[in-house]
């Protein structure tokens, strides 16, 4: 009788460099990005090429697009298309009033790590929680990654129908986490049906992504507000 196999999870020092090598590499490609090639493709001679080879195929691709092209691309997929959204918690709430609570848990939860955030980007950012997991506290940021798991699978399925040449880091990203779960596909249909909920609100107050130390007793840690089938 034949036994389907499960594949062996990630070693830990396996998942911090490919988090910390898609937090470098999904960013905004500036004029900077060449530097983060060379420092992520030193730091891919560690992994399997399970983990490495789709980092990799989005190298070669990052490299063989001229910088306004690419760009421009990255404007286009992540800044006008709904399905491309790098902020977690846009994918379960949108624009909405429950958001805002979303945003905030995430603040709580590096707080509760000792480190708070600048204003420079908002908390959820999908880099900014990469950074975090990395350097910061694995556990807690692969926890955040886990309870927007829907979300950030239907990333990976748009930018790859795309064909996307950011398609493999996030392809990566999710090899680093455990299987999906039923309850956890069946939202991700729902959300790939229907969409994130639609409702314009203002979000100023929250933002971030530079880490620096600050005290963290006293907090109290809200309730995940996420969609069905997030982890619990």
């Amino acid at each position: 009788m034949s036994r389907a196999r499960v594949k062996p999870a990630p070693a830990s020092h396996q998942r911090t460099i490919v988090w910390q090598s898609v937090s470098l590499l999904l960013d905004y490609p500036d004029e900077e990005l060449p530097a983060r090639i060379a420092l992520v493709r030193s730091a891919l001679r560690e992994l399997p090429s399970a983990l490495g080879g789709s980092i990799r195929d989005s190298v070669e691709r990052l490299e063989a697009t001229p910088p306004a092209e690419l760009q421009a691309q990255y404007v286009e997929t992540f800044d006008t298309r709904r399905r491309c959204n790098l902020f977690l918690t846009y994918f379960a709430h949108g624009d909405t009033r429950k958001r805002g609570v979303a945003l905030l848990r995430f603040k709580q939860v590096y707080m509760r790590a000792g480190f708070t955030l600048d204003d420079a980007e908002l908390p959820d950012h999908l880099c900014v929680v990469l950074e975090f997991a990395a350097t910061i506290d694995g556990e807690l940021g692969r926890g955040l990654m886990l309870d927007h798991r829907a979300g950030l699978e239907l990333l990976r399925l748009s930018l790859r129908d795309m064909d996307s040449p950011w398609a493999g880091l996030v392809a990566a990203v999710t090899a680093t986490l455990p299987p999906l779960r039923g309850d956890e596909r069946d939202a991700v249909s729902r959300l790939a049906a229907e969409g994130p909920p639609e409702e314009e609100v203002g979000l100023a107050p929250f933002a971030n992504p530079g880490f620096s130390p600050a005290a963290s007793g006293g907090t109290t840690l809200l309730p995940t507000p996420t969609f069905p089938g997030a982890r619990t």
